[in-house]
């Protein structure tokens, strides 16, 4: 019952400790009458949360106008590319005369001499907690002396976004499946970004470069001086007609299993929120903390999967900071594995390394696993 009345759903209405005890101490047959309606309400919740996720496809007003999910399905539907932007940061390369070997300089003077805005590094002791703030009226953009270089960098190309961008922006953003302001201001963060990504990223030579390197993540990363995870993100984002990629699925997890990053152009599916599958190298990742991880995935309808994994850490300050730890999975279906690296030694046509995977325990219909926790809304 303690658990029970800490639910959210009684936030309104908080019952003590010494309340709890009191109704169990006056009525006992009332109190589990109590506690099975709310586990009958959790169990319900999860069912809606499990069946939620395979209308993943279907029509948007049967599913919650969540304003995050709003701009994943914005992004799943446009295959996370928007020729806009690449167009925009490529001009951005022309115009302003960048340097690969000095972005960082050249995005600095850029934003000074085209939109007057000078950039300031603080202390970090002057606010803390805050990595970057921009004062419209002042044209100052300030960054925390804790954002390492390429961090800087990033920085100041999501500002050029922003400013730089408006009219391409705003013609995304009149998609009609933003419904709200929230929704709206949240794709304006990630559609800049995407366009902070292209410009550390340029299209073309990153996509050489990929094809070169085989997708050599860390190889990319050290060439075009960025993180794991944004060599990742910009992976997937390599859909332009005549020049694609490999189609790749990207997924981010923190350490309880809660997803705040998913997107799929290899047609493999993922829970929406939290729940997904235990078997998944991407949990496996936080064991090795570091270290890439593979494995040879097989979906419940057959379909296979090369996937690899590796944990991340956010750069959040000093030594009396939390250092998050995140883990980025990342996939492809394995016809076109080969043309990664990471598949040299791994034998893709023996059925028998494939593990057995499936999207969360509601959806999966294997009767067999050992790591099952909920039973499937499938074969109940």
């Amino acid at each position: 019952l303690y658990e029970a009345f800490a639910d959210v759903l009684f936030e309104d209405d908080l019952l003590s400790n010494v309340e709890v005890r009191e109704m169990v101490a006056a009525s006992p047959a009332c109190s589990r009458a109590v506690l099975r309606l709310y586990r009958a309400y959790r169990e319900a919740r999860g069912t809606a949360e499990s069946l939620a996720s395979r209308l993943a496809d279907g029509d948007g007003n049967l599913r919650a106008q969540i304003p995050s999910e709003e701009v994943s399905e914005l992004i799943q539907r446009r295959m996370n590319h928007f020729p806009a932007l690449e167009a925009g940061a490529e001009d951005l390369w022309r115009h302003a005369q960048l340097d690969g070997d000095d972005l960082y300089a050249g995005l600095l003077r850029h934003l000074a001499h085209a939109h007057g805005v000078q950039v300031r590094i603080a202390r970090w002791d002057e606010s803390p907690g805050t990595l970057r703030r921009y004062d419209p009226e002042r044209r100052t953009l300030t960054l925390s002396e804790l954002l390492p270089t390429r961090s800087r960098t990033f920085q100041l190309a999501w500002q050029l976004g922003l400013l730089g961008q408006r009219d391409a922006l705003e013609e995304i953003l009149r998609d009609e499946r933003l419904t709200s302001d929230e929704s709206r201001s949240l794709a304006r963060v990630a559609l800049c970004n995407y366009f902070a990504g292209a410009v550390l990223m340029p299209y073309g030579p990153f996509l050489s470069a990929a094809r070169a390197e085989r997708y050599d993540i860390d190889v990319l990363g050290r060439r075009f001086r960025v993180g794991f995870e944004q060599v990742c993100h910009r992976l997937t984002t390599l859909r332009r007609p005549g020049a694609e990629g490999v189609p790749f699925h990207m997924i981010r997890i923190d350490v309880a299993g809660n997803i705040s990053k998913r997107f799929s152009a290899s047609g493999i599916h993922f829970a929406r929120f939290s729940g997904a599958c235990p078997r998944w190298n991407i949990f496996a990742a936080f064991l090795t903390p570091g270290m890439i991880r593979l494995q040879l995935s097989r979906m419940p309808d057959g379909a296979a999967y090369f996937c690899l994994a590796r944990t991340i850490q956010k750069d959040s300050g000093g030594y009396h900071a939390q250092h998050p730890i995140m883990a980025i999975g990342l996939g492809c279906q394995t016809h076109f594995a080969r043309e990664l690296v990471y598949s040299d030694g791994v034998d893709l046509r023996d059925p028998s390394t494939a593990v057995p995977v499936g999207v969360t325990c509601r959806m999966c219909e294997r009767d067999d696993c050992e790591q099952r926790a909920f039973p499937s809304l499938r074969h109940p």
